[in-house]
């Protein structure tokens, strides 16, 4: 976590409304991660994206009994993301109703309903791709979320890039497309950033997904700071 350069990714935020961390897990973790998906035990459902209509390929959410690393990275990562979150509120005049302790959040998420764990595996094979979407899950959102690359780009795979897409008011929107590096973390918005207008701050509205993938097989974590109903 150290390595990251957490003032850069956070104004790299405000500007694209994704940024990427340092890496976090060597490739032997990564391997070790990608090769959970084969544990069905560790899930609480499996999600068929084509059957849906969401894309094409599969993830699964993990229960609540994270495995270590998972359950890890999500502690390490919340109370750096909490201040860029609570920064974001302010600037759009927002309540910023999450307290320093990520288990306090959870335990609020849970006392609205919002129970099930959205912490997720996704593996992607030639052809599959994730259509743009928002992981709102309930009314309690945390603003941020990380997707961590699992697979080496060009190698294990081609294609698979990250997508963001920005809907700017009376304009066309705004795309970028993102490789995941394997093993480094891309923070992105959930639902929205912040933008400097003539008259204050606005909602950028943004969402996210997968381009097609040419070739191979693409794994990737989904961390997510606030529950499922």
């Amino acid at each position: 976590m150290d390595r990251t350069n957490w003032p850069a990714l956070a104004a790299e935020l405000d500007l694209y409304g994704s940024a990427p961390t340092a890496r976090l897990l060597t490739p032997a973790e990564c391997r070790d991660l990608a090769a959970l998906y084969e544990k069905p035990e560790l899930f609480r459902t499996t999600v068929d994206m084509a059957r849906h209509r969401f894309g094409s390929g599969e993830y699964r959410y993990f229960t609540h009994d994270l495995p270590a690393p998972v359950a890890e990275l999500r502690a390490a990562l919340y109370p750096r993301l909490l201040p860029i979150a609570r920064d974001w509120a302010a600037r759009l005049g927002r309540p910023a109703p999450w307290p320093d302790d990520l288990d306090e959040w959870l335990a609020l998420c849970h006392e609205a309903g919002q129970d099930r764990s959205a912490q997720i595996l996704l593996r992607y094979g030639e052809g599959d791709w994730n259509a743009l979407h928002r992981d709102v899950f309930g009314e309690l959102v945390f603003p941020l979320q990380v997707v961590i690359g699992l697979d080496e780009y060009g190698a294990d795979y081609t294609g698979g890039e990250f997508l963001m897409v920005e809907q700017r008011p009376r304009a066309q929107s705004r795309g970028t497309a993102t490789p995941l590096r394997q093993g480094h973390g891309l923070v992105f918005t959930t639902r929205d950033r912040p933008v400097r207008t003539k008259r204050g701050w606005s909602s950028g509205a943004m969402r996210h997904g997968v381009s097609t993938v040419r070739s191979g097989r693409r794994h990737a974590l989904g961390l997510v700071f606030h529950d499922a109903t």
